[in-house]
């Protein structure tokens, strides 16, 4: 069974930071690329980030800003997004994924993929 579990939402003040981890089990995320998506409330679903398989490259959107870092920890088989500067717009629920990476053309997520249920991320002052 391959699984995608996400963690490191939760309650936090605009300003502050965040790392979320995206764990898998069942297969090594080495070898997967991987997006970061967002889904807000009345709000289309976002990719955030993504980083490629094997030797890292990333990407992100020019919506990122700067805020957004995505990683890889191949010992651990997560993925991580780090989020600074959090505003109340941030606020949805974070989910990762496996994707398609396109390099410049960023990425995209595809049938039969695997997705985590998300970890909540409420901004709230």
């Amino acid at each position: 069974q391959v699984q995608l579990v996400e963690s490191g939402g939760g309650l936090v003040h605009p300003g502050e930071s965040l790392r979320l981890s995206c764990a898998a089990s069942g297969f090594n995320l080495e070898f997967y690329a991987v997006g970061w998506f967002r889904q807000a409330p009345l709000k289309d679903r976002e990719i955030l980030s993504c980083i490629s398989s094997g030797p890292s490259s990333k990407w992100y959107p020019d919506s990122a800003n700067g805020r957004f870092t995505i990683s890889r920890d191949t010992a651990k088989n997560m993925v991580y997004l780090q989020i600074d500067n959090l505003k109340p717009e941030d606020m949805g629920r974070y989910m990762c994924a496996t994707v398609r990476f396109g390099g410049g053309q960023g990425c995209s997520d595809y049938l039969g993929g695997s997705w985590g249920r998300g970890t909540q991320v409420t901004v709230s002052s």
